[in-house]
């Protein structure tokens, strides 16, 4: 009896840290059990068709207002009425797939935060289906916490200790877990760490870019944010401004500049997706020649091999910041949330995150310039520790595995 696998939280689409998430769970549980199946219940279904790689992943629609309304009231029906199971599965085809799976993988990459409540209805109805049906559910390596929020705080102590195991992704995330009195906690590393380049995947890397843009100069890689862009200009500050400004710098001092939108959509939609602003700060460039802009939709291990490709980088986007430093690269972070300094805190570079209550154009600069002179050392951290963190991540697959069996 072959094994199956829901996901949900993770995407093809959008977000390339989710793909880089989705895509490491499928390369590392088809290695370890080949003949696993998975189902991506996916928040872009139409995209996520186009995008899908591989013959083992099914894709059900799983919108917001389908995930939170359709699919969850099936659930509670299926919970509600025994008699009625087997023909409620056959109607509804989430609810199917759930209830022959092995075990729900949740992929969100933050959940149950203080100051994202809005986003509590969605991670609560990304498990409850499977709390419903009976499926186990694995939380996948993810930033929580703090939970000093009345409501973000009872979220979780009702839902989380109902999970089967629950992946902290750093130091900071699993205090706060293990300060709720959960048992079920495993100190993790991003399932991203796991993603690998096969030689084939390289090549086609090679096709989508041009590699000979990183082979005369030093290259700077600039992963903007528009989830960033909004939380500084909230509080008056320029961000786009900022990001020119800085790109400007670059080149005038001699540097080329790849600019990476880490999350691409078509159209201009502007959730999960950095394009529109990349294009703005693009346009606004004073030296659009040492410029590589990746004006689209690139997958996951294209934009690793050209984040690998810089000398050093600057991210805003939390797995733009994995993948620079799964490819030991020098990266300077400019974050919002813990979840930046926790996996930093793992290769010994936490000193290299900043918040956006800091950022200016002086101070952007200056922590660049003490990142190049500091590039050495920085450089022996990622090597140390890099291993370590990798095997961190992998150790996710073999968990998974034992729910299989259990």
């Amino acid at each position: 009896m072959s094994s199956k696998v829901v996901i949900i939280g993770s995407a093809f689409s959008g977000n390339k840290g989710a793909a880089a998430m989705l895509e490491s769970s499928v390369q590392t549980l088809t290695e370890r059990v080949p003949d696993v199946s998975f189902t991506l219940l996916s928040m872009y279904p139409g995209e996520d068709v186009k995008q899908n790689p591989y013959k083992n992943l099914k894709v059900i629609n799983a919108k917001p207002l389908q995930l939170g309304v359709v699919i969850n009231s099936q659930a509670l029906l299926y919970k509600l009425l025994p008699p009625l199971r087997s023909f409620i599965a056959s109607k509804a085809p989430a609810i199917k797939a759930l209830r022959e799976a092995d075990v729900l993988l949740d992929q969100g990459g933050i959940t149950f935060v203080d100051g994202r409540e809005k986003f509590l209805l969605y991670n609560v109805a990304s498990i409850l289906p499977a709390l419903l049906v009976g499926t186990p559910v694995f939380k996948c390596a993810q930033a929580s916490g703090p939970f000093k929020n009345p409501i973000n705080r009872a979220c979780a102590k009702i839902f989380l200790p109902r999970v089967h195991t629950i992946i902290s992704r750093g130091s900071i995330t699993d205090g706060y877990l293990k300060g709720l009195g959960l048992k079920n906690v495993v100190a993790g590393a991003d399932y991203a760490f796991s993603l690998n380049l096969t030689d084939e995947q390289t090549a086609n890397a090679k096709k989508a870019v041009d590699d000979s843009f990183f082979k005369s100069r030093t290259v700077i890689g600039v992963s903007p944010s528009v989830v960033l862009q909004k939380k500084a200009e909230a509080t008056g500050k320029d961000y786009k401004g900022i990001i020119v400004s800085f790109i400007n710098s670059l080149t005038e001092q001699g540097y080329r500049v790849a600019l990476v939108p880490h999350s691409a959509r078509s159209g201009d939609k502007t959730h999960n997706n950095d394009l529109p602003l990349c294009r703005e700060v693009y346009q606004a460039l004073a030296d659009k020649v040492d410029v590589m802009f990746i004006d689209r939709e690139l997958d996951s291990q294209v934009l690793r091999y050209v984040i690998g490709r810089c000398d050093y980088f600057v991210a805003s986007r939390f797995h733009a910041m994995v993948s620079s430093l799964s490819m030991k690269v020098p990266t300077l972070v400019i974050g919002w949330s813990h979840k930046y300094k926790e996996v930093l805190e793992m290769f010994e570079l936490e000193e290299w995150a900043f918040g956006q209550d800091k950022l200016t154009d002086d101070y952007l600069q200056r922590r660049f310039q003490e990142l190049i002179d500091n590039n050495q050392a920085v450089r022996a951290k990622l090597q140390k520790n890099l291993a370590k963190v990798k095997k961190r991540s992998e150790m996710q697959a073999d968990l998974i595995t034992k729910v299989f069996k259990s």
